[in-house]
């Protein structure tokens, strides 16, 4: 019994004189330590990451500083004043001139023009319509529908206008002669996509008395729905609806080629891929209802999608007539039929650049001139109007271009909220 007593002292000897390991020197999770009133809180477990949403723009981003410093432009809260507009910067071809056509038509989109020459414009941020008419050679601009949902897209055919929110087309008859009391719209259809990613449209009538309405991919790259990504054509009152192409990412403006009747169109490449690919592009439907033009397995004609590209080949798909820049943001375009612009622009194709935003130096913001080869493909793409790019700083951004009764060209511009006309007199 002695001996085990003064085993027992010994051993408490011991572990007073000697440390013990680190690891038993560190207290217990919960238990209190020197200098420290309270027990420590245990460490709460690292929330999972949000999952990335496809439908933003800033999807697929790359890490990095100078990527992290891209995101979308946004425009002045109000239009610009007409003395504050940047005319002074803006350059055309010799013999050509550019005016202001109408100020204060905040966030001017796609146009249109009725039989009596009112200029008509959407917006997309806000929810208005505006008509604009001349009188003694000044523009008044009034508002002639409101409470919509993105009414970018508009169309004006035999006295109707026809307005495309995100996922409804009105029609409001007889509207030029009723400016001052619009009539109750009519709805077309509201068979449409509720996506807001690339879910504002441009519409048109083509010449086959059809309807033509986008639904755009709903995000940056993905796999898209079978209802997204594509042109579709309806009756004017909505019925019949077939979709005449696929593949489609995103078009903000097309027309019909005044010689082939063929539909020609812009479309945005997809972002993020780097900063000098993909092209945006123009693309000509030639064979309606059996065409893919590409997205999102191959851009551009050329590349294909380092996620969905595997398995297919570019070849699968219908090749663009033309490169409109990497990330330009190609939108509004029509081909010059009017007489006033001098031979060289007849049948061209003007197009509105928006400008790009992921691009550390930045393209666009401009409109071009494609001039066609005799096989229909892009033999040049020249510059037709600029200026609205300033020391890799926007001044202006073009949206929509329309050829005029008279023959000019008229250009909005949803930065300042203005129209300018370009006119040519050697």
């Amino acid at each position: 019994m002695p001996s085990r007593h003064l085993c027992l002292k010994g051993l408490l000897l011991i572990g007073v004189l000697l440390p013990w390991p680190a690891s038993a020197q560190q207290a217990p999770s919960g238990t209190p330590t020197p200098g420290s009133a309270e027990p420590a809180a245990p460490k709460p477990a690292a929330a999972p990451a949000p999952a990335q949403d496809r439908g933003s723009a800033l999807f697929g981003r790359p890490e990095g500083a100078d990527a992290a410093k891209l995101a979308p432009i946004a425009g002045p809260p109000l239009p610009t004043a007409a003395a504050r507009l940047p005319l002074d910067k803006l350059k055309v071809p010799d013999g050509f001139k550019v005016e202001l056509f109408a100020s204060g038509v905040a966030n001017a989109r796609s146009m249109a023009q009725g039989e009596k020459g009112t200029l008509f414009v959407g917006t997309r941020s806000l929810d208005r319509v505006y008509a604009i008419r001349q009188i003694d050679g000044k523009p008044v601009v009034k508002v002639i529908a409101s409470g919509l949902h993105r009414p970018n897209g508009v169309a004006f055919h035999k006295g109707a206008l026809y307005v495309a929110e995100l996922s409804k087309v009105w029609r409001f008859d007889d509207i030029e002669n009723n400016l001052d009391t619009p009539p109750k719209p009519v709805l077309v259809t509201d068979d449409l996509p509720k996506d807001e990613a690339h879910g504002w449209k441009f519409i048109a009538v083509g010449p086959d008395e059809k309807l033509y309405v986008p639904v755009g991919a709903p995000g940056n790259i993905l796999m898209p729905p079978e209802t997204h990504a594509q042109i579709r054509r309806m009756d004017l009152d909505g019925r019949n609806v077939e979709v005449v192409a696929r593949g489609v990412r995103n078009t903000v403006g097309f027309d019909w080629n005044p010689d082939t009747k063929q539909l020609t169109f812009t479309d945005n490449g997809r972002d993020w891929l780097s900063e000098d690919i993909p092209n945006d592009e123009l693309n000509v439907l030639s064979q309606p209802g059996k065409q893919h033009f590409g997205y999102p397995f191959c851009h551009q004609g050329d590349f294909t999608d380092p996620e969905y590209g595997w398995g297919h080949s570019c070849s699968e798909f219908t090749a663009p007539v033309g490169l409109l820049g990497p990330h330009s943001a190609a939108l509004g375009m029509r081909f010059y039929t009017g007489s006033q612009f001098p031979a060289a622009y007849r049948n061209a194709v003007l197009i509105a650049r928006h400008g790009s935003w992921n691009r550390t130096r930045k393209i666009g913001g401009d409109v071009v001139v494609a001039k066609l080869g005799s096989d229909g493909k892009v033999a040049s793409l020249e510059p037709f109007l600029t200026g609205f790019l300033q020391d890799n700083r926007y001044v202006g951004r073009p949206v929509d271009v329309l050829v005029a009764r008279d023959g000019a060209l008229l250009v909005s511009d949803d930065y300042n909220g203005a129209i300018y006309r370009v006119s040519y007199a050697p």
